[in-house]
């Protein structure tokens, strides 16, 4: 074996998280195929759900019960936020409640971020998702569609969990680590941030608005110093990975075949990554070739890129806006002792 080969083969081996991608690709897949047989879009869309139980089981090791509770607490979020969806400002707050939510339950244990981030993120998504350019009976058939079909991913997810748990000895977790010291100021961070970018969806009708918000809550992950290197690789990755899309889809003519398979690749992306940047940057490439697939792709660079920008821009803000305020409180505090 050549000495490029063998470098190619390690530098693959340190990216590529080949356990995860395989998991990923079994419970994702299935849902590919019955697109590909029905026809139903909706169908694509579970496999969203399908990967956020994934991430969580596989990281923090949840027995099939948790996993389960995950499931409901994505449903319930989901179906709060796609009825409320018609009336802009009721949406606007649950979305706000749902990102505070998402990081407060960390004051019952640091691992409960992962799952709050993971209910967060597909609620989020499907809800503005399943109502972009379509009727409102359509929305509702598209989400009831979820709805039904979804055990299957909670199924797949926990058939997964189950045959891990032999290979394992049983090992899973019983406890999410010691509560968060400080979790009020980045659950009022990432409220802020996702309130703000909620609104200026709700108020300008972007369309893919839950980029925006999806933005605003990701990069709130620390002090400011953290949330803006997270921002960076995302702008990174969205200035690299859109375009380039765009650019390859250019080349390829409308198939629904190639939009299946580039969602599939972007939803995979999720999980299969050591490096945020590299899977992130992944993903955006991926869904601009999905656009680019659906016929959708003019403007999609310009839409991607703001749109993450826009979002990240919410979540420094609020970061600093609270670390401000809440050293104003600690300053107050101390001259009244």
């Amino acid at each position: 074996m050549s000495a490029s080969a063998t470098n190619l083969r390690d530098l693959l081996s340190r990216e590529i998280k080949t356990g995860e991608l395989l998991r990923a690709l079994i419970v994702v897949g299935p849902f590919v195929a019955a697109y590909f047989i029905s026809r139903e879009t909706a169908l694509l869309n579970l496999g969203l759900i399908a990967v956020s139980l994934l991430i969580p089981a596989l990281r923090l090791r949840l027995a099939p019960k948790t996993v389960a509770f995950h499931y409901l607490a994505i449903l319930v979020t989901f179906a709060a936020l796609f009825l409320a969806a018609p009336v802009k400002p009721l949406f606007v707050v649950l979305t706000a409640l749902a990102g505070f939510l998402a990081v407060a339950v960390t004051r019952y244990g640091e691992h409960f971020r992962t799952l709050g981030n993971w209910v967060f993120i597909p609620a989020v998504y499907l809800a503005c998702e399943v109502r972009e350019g379509v009727s409102a009976s359509e929305a509702l058939r598209h989400a009831g569609v979820i709805v039904v079909a979804s055990p299957i991913a909670l199924a797949l997810v926990c058939g997964i969990q189950m045959y891990d748990q032999r290979r394992r000895d049983g090992a899973l977790t019983t406890s999410f680590e010691p509560p968060a010291a400080e979790w009020f100021l980045p659950a009022a961070a990432t409220a802020m941030a996702v309130f703000a970018a909620a609104a200026l969806v709700e108020i300008f009708d972007l369309a893919q608005g839950q980029w925006v918000m999806w933005s605003a809550a990701s990069v709130v992950v620390g002090d400011l110093s953290a949330s803006t290197d997270k921002l960076k690789q995302r702008a990174i990755g969205a200035f690299v990975g859109v375009p380039l899309g765009f650019i390859a889809g250019i080349a390829l003519p409308e198939s629904r075949v190639g939009y299946a398979l580039a969602v599939l690749a972007a939803t995979l992306t999720l999980t299969s990554f050591s490096r945020y940047i590299v899977g992130f940057g992944l993903r955006c490439f991926f869904i601009a070739l999905a656009a680019s697939f659906a016929g959708g792709a003019s403007g999609i660079a310009e839409e991607r890129v703001a749109n993450v920008i826009a979002g990240g821009a919410f979540g420094i803000l609020a970061v600093l806006v609270t670390e401000i305020v809440w050293q104003r409180v600690i300053r107050k505090a101390r001259t009244l002792e």
